[in-house]
């Protein structure tokens, strides 16, 4: 029972995987342009001789990159009051070509590494925030608001013209070349620049695409993409709360008590005078270091409400000792019936000593029937011991217990622990049989297993001329769940067939 409740939690988990692995896909493929004063979120990336056209004429500034890598050209041009936020770059043998007429201040450098050059003016009153720094023979002079620069021999002509530049950054990586202009544009491997600043074509040995410096803008999630990540998390969310509000329902339905519930058994040979006769049908307490003495007390006073002519108990009471739980079932010694309380031993007795039990039991007042029967006015109610009572010679014995009845007139009760024995009942001529045993398979869908290995999981059935009535239980064991299997106190309400 304890896997069965470990397998809720863990279908709950696996049912949102497929929707959250398909909501959370991306596109393989991105466009997009950004003209007038609207700020694109994310970024426009093309790899692999890809192109990328997009055009950057704002009065503000895109808040993510513009990329390509493979082979691709990029040109691009600030003509606007924005400011950069980031670099205008190239890699890996690329050339970019721009003007930096600044009236504002520069916040970066212009820079070149591994035998770059860099030709800049600042025109403008501003003054650079960082130095025009270049490596391995590069020469600059001026720097614009973003840092324009290149790395693996390429080259850098660059001005901005304008009172700023954009936030984003313009990019080509692996032997491309670019020039600012108005827009954004990318084709596998070619490029165009300013008519002020021209390009060259890098050397083939420096086209190769290095890898992406830290702290470059990356591309972040799109506004569709974050509404697939919410609706996946959202159906995850709602598959643990399902098997969660299922656990703790099931939980407080066992804790709560068992629900009373009615069944009319017609009997053939039940006398008229017999009519009506009520059997209060409790089994599978279970009581344990969970379900103790308070639950005890639950069902004797549900038993006791019913106002039954007799009480039968059809096995496993107690997981546990008379020393450990003696005192949990003590209640039951306020039972109260006309005709008396019965019990019959169940296979978790025989965990527990089950011996000591019927001792413990007979002492509370309740009357065990180990393969015994007892005659009451209207029919004859007998009992046997548990199957697994066989283990230590004390198992189920049907002659004992039924063999020199009086079959033709007599109406016959058996109480057994499992339904199992009904083929037993049978070929000795009991009209009803009252069972437990199955839990009424307690967590679904258990119930589908207790299904293979007992005739019948529970409710009513007819087996020839033999009835067999099958609890659900009165508790639960192992973890105190039940799902779709509520628990129950059976009254049995006989009926004659005679006028």
């Amino acid at each position: 029972m304890w896997l069965a409740l470990l397998l809720y939690l863990v279908l709950a988990l696996v049912a949102a995987e497929p929707l959250r692995l398909l909501l959370l896909r991306r596109p393989a493929s991105t466009a997009g342009e950004a003209e007038g004063s609207a700020t694109p979120a994310g970024s426009v990336r093309a790899s692999g001789g890809a192109s990328i056209a997009g055009g950057a004429e704002v009065g503000g500034a895109p808040a993510g990159s513009v990329r390509a890598s493979g082979g691709a050209s990029t040109a691009g041009e600030a003509e606007d009051g924005g400011t950069p936020a980031d670099s205008v770059r190239a890699s890996g043998g690329a050339s970019i070509a721009g003007g930096a007429e600044v009236g504002g201040t520069p916040a970066g450098s212009v820079r070149a590494s591994r035998g770059a050059s860099n030709a800049g003016e600042a025109e403008g009153g501003g003054t650079p925030a960082d130095s025009v720094r270049a490596s391995g023979g590069a020469e600059g002079g001026g720097a614009p608001a973003g840092s324009v620069r290149a790395s693996g021999g390429a080259s850098i002509a660059g001005g901005a013209e304008g009172g700023g530049a954009p936030a984003g950054s313009v990019r080509a990586s692996g032997g491309a070349e670019g020039g600012a202009e108005a827009g954004v544009a990318g084709d596998g491997g070619s490029g165009w620049a300013d008519s002020a600043s021209p390009a060259f074509e890098a050397p083939p040995e420096a086209r190769e695409t290095p890898a992406a410096p830290q702290g470059s803008p990356r591309a972040g999630p799109g506004p569709g993409s974050t509404r697939r990540v919410f609706v996946a998390r959202v159906l995850a969310g709602a598959a643990v709360a399902a098997a969660t509000g299922t656990v703790g329902y099931g939980t407080y339905g066992v804790l709560r008590g068992p629900k009373v519930k009615r069944v009319t058994v017609p009997l053939a040979k039940l006398p008229r005078s017999a009519h009506g006769f009520r059997i209060a049908v409790v089994s599978d307490v279970h009581l344990g270091p969970i379900l103790g003495r308070a639950h005890t007390t639950r069902v004797v006073e549900a038993v006791n409400a019913t106002q039954p002519d007799l009480i039968a108990i059809v096995g496993d009471l107690v997981d546990g000792s008379v020393h450990d739980l003696g005192s949990a079932a003590e209640p039951l010694a306020r039972l109260r019936a006309r005709h008396g309380s019965f019990f019959v031993t169940g296979n978790h007795e025989y965990f527990s000593g089950a011996q000591q039990w019927v001792d413990h039991v007979r002492e509370l007042g309740l009357r065990p029937l180990e393969n015994a029967r007892q005659e009451l006015p209207y029919f004859d109610l007998a009992g046997v011991n548990d199957v697994a009572g066989e283990s230590e010679g004390h198992g189920p014995d049907f002659d004992r217990a039924l063999g020199d009845r009086d079959r033709d007139h007599r109406t016959a009760v058996l109480l057994a622990h499992q339904p199992i024995v009904i083929h037993d009942a049978v070929r000795h001529g009991v009209d009803l049989q009252l069972s437990g045993h199955t839990h009424g398979g307690q967590l679904w869908p258990g119930n589908y297993l207790a299904e293979l290995a007992n005739p019948t999981v529970a409710g009513l059935e007819r087996y020839g001329d033999t009835q067999l009535y099958v609890s659900r239980g009165a508790g639960a064991w192992g973890p105190p769940v039940r799902v779709g299997a509520p628990s129950d106190i059976t009254v049995v309400q006989l009926a004659s067939y005679q006028t």
